[in-house]
């Protein structure tokens, strides 16, 4: 386990009283699903993706950005789910704004390249995950608070790629548990300093995909 994992149970101890009904993942499907499609469509949100399914991939061993051996990286399915993501909003009509921002390590950055093509694509250590940011971890979840509430323009989305545990830091129990799979997207109505999350959506579940088993 990364020593700054102990961190965040100290995180979430520091974090404000807030609803604690747990969110559901709905894919497009569904009723509450279609409703988040519909919001999107009229721009102004952002839509923060964790990574693509890493089932069965050896867990985060060396915790060193630019190690893609020692890290955990996307199982073949996760990268077909990935190309299919994009393909996903496309369809239902969702608007980008480019470029999209993905975190450094390397389950986050090829999501977002197979997702949206690496020409669209910024990398950036904002979206870093916890337990690769070491003394930075205080200013990477400064940047995803800043990222997850920043104005967007109507008629567009802004498009994040990153980790589960900062989101659950940031956002609160909500999203913790199973409540955030693999692939799915956090959706975010900025509100200047702060936001309010309004769901997560799943358009390309995995049958039993969803949570590796790494610790």
């Amino acid at each position: 386990m990364a020593p700054d994992r102990r961190t965040l149970l100290l995180a979430l101890l520091a974090l404000p009283a807030a609803a604690q009904t747990r969110l559901q993942p709905h894919t497009d499907h569904s009723a509450e699903g279609a409703a988040l499609v519909a919001r999107l469509r009229q721009g102004g949100l952002v839509l923060f993706f964790r990574h693509a399914d890493t089932r069965g991939e050896p867990c985060d061993r060396s915790y060193r950005l630019g190690d893609r051996p020692g890290q955990r990286n996307l199982s073949p399915e996760g990268r077909a789910q990935s190309l299919r993501i994009g393909a996903r909003l496309a369809e239902l009509g969702i608007p980008v704004t480019r470029p999209v921002l993905a975190g450094p390590v390397f389950r986050a950055r090829d999501t977002a390249e197979l997702a949206f093509g690496a020409a669209d694509v910024t990398v950036t250590d904002s979206l870093l995950a916890d337990d690769y940011a070491g003394g930075r971890l205080g200013w990477v979840l400064a940047e995803h608070r800043r990222l997850f509430a920043a104005p967007v323009p109507p008629g567009t989305n802004r498009i994040l790629v990153g980790h589960r545990t900062p989101a659950i830091m940031v956002a609160g129990p909500q999203v913790g548990g199973r409540a955030f799979p693999e692939g799915a997207a956090l959706v975010l109505a900025p509100r200047g300093a702060e936001f309010e999350a309004l769901g997560i959506l799943d358009m390309v579940p995995l049958p039993g995909g969803g949570f590796h088993e790494c610790g």
